[in-house]
């Protein structure tokens, strides 16, 4: 059995299934419970309370895994609090002046990263030969002022470092030989091509190992004190597994899982493997596209928190509306509007139907009879209900014309409902003929973590001549798949889901940037022991 929990900002939702394979996968208990402020507390509520419901006979020696998905390190950036103050080391002299690290980064988070940067001899050119030649005194001096700095994690990034790394990897040694408590993040194994996001993203990633390992401890501790002995593993944004070590190194890898989890949830609790996905939790609505059973990944940069990267991240729209959303104007005649502040996790405390002082849009759910929560639901049915049912009306709407936007073809389009908060919603919604909302649909999120599977990922750019095409690409798609079974795949699941070839005509001999991403089932078998280092790996 496997327990699955995604820590929401609102809820958190905990899993627990039977089933080694999709096919044979069930759900045998589910709880929701309030997000707690440190995070773990939540947790460690929410296995007690899943344990108690599990069935007569269960044992704790049962669980052969535990998958968590979480926001943690997402909140972090945004708030731009609890940042590890980090230093940036670019390889790409004389090139790459004229855009510093950090360029276009908002104030405040460059103060809080330190605003350090060098500029640093290295690099490669797209076929993988040099741009320069690694300097070694530029980068003891860039140790030196390192440690007379205090700064403990440092990002490393160099040009096409995709394409090779070797030269991140000797500069990430060399700093290290000089200062050994530097902690370093290079860029290669983040994997995708585009210089500036990919070290923006890497900058990101420094700055949070601290943290890191904070909730590793916090979260393997959690478990440790409910008495499950079994491996943890966190889910990653493009719906693939890691271990707690890799977490450790690259906790960015988290961004995004949340909705990732949901729609890789619905699609399994609706059996459409294509389909749009509303998943509607306390604070926000995201909505989402699933191609074969993945999320859509958009085709451009991702912006977090103001700052470009190239993380591999769903297409998801949000708007403010949730289940905690405050509803203003309700009553007083003028126009009664929605969000986009919610109460978030204290809804318990704050909504009427709770015995709160708070209008939020669950209350309101509550008043046009479109669901039953809550203790003290007398107070709100005595609203008007035609009111309360035109509210819930004109949200629907919004939140409809936000899906038809998310269609890339004119075709049907399935639209899975999930998340605790999608009791605001009606089943049917303007416009979307084909609407459903399947059974646990409120712990799509948990149920998703809880059936992750391993990936393996190339991003390369190659030459690829007249008649050699097909060779290539059989080529890149093998290693890709020899990468997802090296990561903890089980052998003979492991299918190649995403293909994209991008012929650059501005550079010669044919060069085409090629990605490949390949996922399997987790070898349940495998990962009885410590899982590897390599868990959920999927970078070039």
């Amino acid at each position: 059995m496997r327990i699955g929990i995604d820590v929401g900002g609102t809820n958190t939702d905990a899993v627990l299934i039977a089933g080694r394979h999709d096919e044979d996968v069930r759900v045998v208990a589910a709880v929701k419970t309030p997000t707690t402020e440190d995070v773990t507390t939540g947790v460690l509520t929410a296995i007690g309370e899943l344990l108690a419901d599990a069935p007569d006979g269960f044992e704790r020696a049962e669980i052969t895994a535990v998958m968590i998905g979480t926001t943690h390190f997402t909140n972090a950036v945004v708030e731009a609090r609890r940042l590890t103050p980090t230093a940036v080391v670019r390889l790409g002299l004389p090139a790459t002046t004229a855009l510093p690290p950090l360029t276009g980064w908002p104030a405040r988070l460059r103060t809080a990263v330190g605003d350090r940067w060098y500029l640093c001899h290295g690099g490669y050119e797209y076929d993988g030969s040099q741009l320069s030649t690694l300097d070694p005194d530029e980068l003891r001096r860039a140790a030196a002022d390192l440690a007379a700095a205090g700064v403990r994690s440092v990002a490393v990034s160099s040009v096409f470092a995709p394409v090779n790394g070797t030269m991140e990897d000797e500069a990430a040694e060399l700093l290290r030989d000089e200062v050994p408590e530097l902690r370093v993040s290079c860029s290669h194994e983040f994997g995708r091509i585009g210089l500036l996001e990919r070290e923006n993203a890497t900058v990101l990633n420094a700055a949070l190992v601290d943290l890191a390992d904070e909730l590793v401890d916090a979260l393997t501790g959690a478990l440790a004190d409910a008495g499950i002995t079994a491996p943890l593993l966190l889910s990653q944004n493009d719906g693939t597994l890691m271990d707690v070590e890799y977490g450790r190194r690259i906790p960015a890898a988290t961004f995004a899982s949340g909705p990732t989890n949901s729609m890789r949830g619905a699609g399994f609790l609706s059996g459409v493997a294509d389909c749009a996905v509303i998943d509607v939790g306390g604070t926000t609505t995201d909505i989402g596209v699933l191609v074969g059973g993945f999320p859509r990944e958009t085709t451009s940069t991702t912006d977090v928190a103001g700052i470009r990267t190239n993380w591999r991240m769903p297409d998801v729209l949000s708007l403010g509306i949730g289940g905690g959303s405050l509803v203003r104007h309700f009553s007083d005649g003028e126009k009664t509007t929605v969000g986009p502040d919610s109460v978030g996790f204290a809804l318990p405390s704050r909504g009427l139907v709770f015995g709160g002082d708070t209008l939020t849009l669950t209350d309101v759910a509550v008043a046009a009879g479109l669901t039953r929560v809550g203790t003290t639901t007398a107070l709100v049915r005595r609203f008007d209900q035609a009111r309360a049912r035109a509210v819930l009306a004109a949200t629907a709407e919004r939140i409809a014309d936000a899906v038809d936007r998310m269609r890339t073809s004119p075709g049907p389009l399935p639209v899975v409902l999930v998340g605790g908060g999608s009791v605001v919603l009606p089943d049917t919604l303007p416009g979307l003929p084909d609407v459903r909302r399947p059974e646990h649909a409120d712990v799509a999120n948990a149920i998703g973590a809880a059936i992750a599977k391993v990936g393996g990922e190339l991003d390369r750019v190659v030459p690829i001549a007249d008649g050699t095409r097909v060779r290539v690409l059989t080529e890149l798609k093998a290693e890709a798949v020899a990468r997802a079974e090296a990561a903890g795949a089980r052998p003979g699941s492991v299918e190649i889901v995403e293909i994209d070839e991008v012929p650059l005509a501005y550079l010669p001999g044919g060069a085409t940037r090629v990605r490949v991403k390949a996922v399997g089932d987790l070898d349940l078998d495998r990962v009885q022991a410590p899982v590897s280092r390599q868990v959920g790996v999927s970078c070039a």
